[in-house]
């Protein structure tokens, strides 16, 4: 199911590669600088720190198109190798608040089935669809170097 929650929103969405690749693709920096933004966005590698461990913090900028950055923390929160990823995330790090993102990996013939949770506290209807959209396009440019 992909949508909208009470809570925040889910995405679930199929990928032709197994939970090994799927997994490094989410946690490995390398990747997470590729995927993460999506196609139009540029996170350049030397403005992220980023280690799948948890208790650790994490950090990243995007460069967007027309030249202006995000900044973005949060922390990792556990890691289960090729079953589960969850971290947080904001887009103000001096804000302390940060929302909770689950990733659960289930394998099944051919593939990776993927599950993704975001809260978004306070967030409109239309702020929810486009968290979706965002975060669509994330995981089409994760799938595409969890299949290459």
């Amino acid at each position: 199911m992909t949508g909208m929650t009470t809570g925040g929103i889910e995405i679930e969405r199929d990928i032709l590669a197994p939970p090994t690749a799927v997994f490094a693709a989410w946690t490995s920096a390398d990747s997470f600088a590729r995927w993460f933004g999506g196609a139009e966005v540029e996170v350049p590698r030397e403005s992220l720190d980023f280690v799948a461990e948890p208790g650790r913090n994490w950090a990243a900028q995007m460069v967007l198109p027309g030249g202006g950055t995000i900044d973005w923390a949060g922390e990792v929160v556990e890691v289960s190798p090729s079953e589960r990823f969850v971290f947080t995330i904001t887009d103000e790090p001096a804000n302390p608040e940060r929302a909770r993102v689950e990733v659960e990996l289930t394998e099944f013939a051919g593939g990776t089935r993927v599950r993704f949770a975001q809260e978004a506290p306070g967030f409109t209807d239309e702020q929810k669809a486009g968290l979706i959209a965002g975060w669509e396009g994330f995981i089409d440019e994760l799938a595409k170097i969890a299949t290459a």
